[in-house]
Parts: structure tokens; sequence; C-alpha cells
């Protein structure tokens, strides 16, 4: 009858994601590959590189979930460029058409899909300290209309957030602070740089606690 082996790895088996993540930590330490370079020559030279760990163990890859010569790409709930990060709106739209959380372990489930995108929001802390207070064990859980107020500004400054810009460290910060608030404490890193011949400021993150 002869022996019969899988020829790729089959989902459903119990151990399949142990072993695909072993394979990829021993051949790239990573999962999904995201190969980067300023110009297409340099490109070029890394896609050959990467590639090129496949061949001596014969692993195929799927061309269909393979993209090439992007200038931005979808990676962990952003939309990443060589210059901004944003948030992936398809990402937010499954969790901000739910309604208003009804128990503790949904709010805690809102809070911490928001709170990856914190460095997105400013004074993030500030605006979700009565949602985090009204999930401790001491509080009657209750919807009252500061709690739906303060979860639909949640979902406006996520929907509206800003596209963040990404750091050229030859040039000067700006570091803004605020720390006036007794609920807690923020800032903001800012730079400007030229986009389009002119200066323009932006945010690269806001921070708070």
């Amino acid at each position: 009858m002869g022996i019969y082996e899988y020829t790729r790895i089959p989902f459903s088996i119990k151990n399949a994601p142990a072993h695909f993540q072993r394979m990829m930590d021993t051949m790239f330490q990573v999962d999904d590959i995201i190969i980067y370079s300023e110009t297409w020559e340099d490109h070029i030279q890394y896609i050959d590189r990467v590639l090129s760990k496949f061949t001596p163990i014969k692993l195929k890859i799927s061309l269909k979930k393979c993209n090439f010569g992007q200038q931005e790409l979808l990676a962990l709930g952003h939309k990443v460029s060589g210059l901004s990060l944003a948030i992936d709106q398809n990402k937010l739209a499954a969790v901000l058409q739910k309604p208003v959380p009804k128990s503790i372990k949904e709010m805690q489930y809102f809070l911490g899909f928001a709170s990856y995108y914190r460095n997105h929001i400013k004074n993030f802390a500030h605006i979700t300290s009565s949602l985090y207070k009204l999930c401790s064990k001491d509080l009657v859980f209750e919807l009252t209309k500061e709690v739906r107020d303060v979860y639909e500004r949640i979902k406006y400054e996520l929907t509206n957030a800003p596209v963040l810009i990404l750091p050229e460290f030859e040039l000067p910060f700006k570091l803004y602070k605020d720390a006036a608030c007794s609920q807690g404490l923020g800032a903001a890193l800012h730079q400007t740089q030229i986009v389009d011949g002119e200066p323009r400021e932006g945010v690269i993150c806001y921070i708070s606690r």
C-alpha cells in the first residue's frame, strides 16, 4: 500500500501551528515576511535573498498571498508606507459596528482593541479612564449616559485618527507635554519634515498614562 504523508501543512491539525512557527523561526525568525528597501535594485536583491532560503528545503509559497514592489501595505492592523503609519480602517469596521459593550468582559475587549491604537489618539488614557474604572470589581457595571458618550468618542477618535509620520532621525524633534490634567499625563512627539517642497509639522506618536 505504501506510506501516505502530507505534502503541505493541513488545516485543523493540532500541532500544525507550532510546527509551522518553529520552521519559520529557524529560517527567518518571523512568520509573515516583509521586505523593505529604498531602491528597486535593493528590493530585487533582498527578495532573491529571501526566496533562496526556500529552495534547499523545497518549501513553496502561495503567489496569490504575495505582494511585490508595493509602496504601501497592510500589516498588523496598520497601513504602512515608507513615510507614514495609518490605522487600517477595515480592521476597525468589525469592532466599531458592534453595539456598546454590555458587560465587563465586552468592555475590556473593546478597551484592549482601542489601546492597541493609543499612539494615534491624543490623551487616550484620560479619555478612557472612566471606562477602565467601570471594569473595576468594586463598581457595578452600569451603562450611564457618560459611559455611552465616552464609548462613542473613542470610536470617533479611532475613525478620525491622524496618520502618523515616520521619524527622520537627522531632523530635530518637538515634544509637547501636558501634565495639568488630574487624571493622567500626556505628550505628543512631533517633527517638521519637507513634504512636496514645503515644511510640514506632523505627529510621530501620542503617549499618555
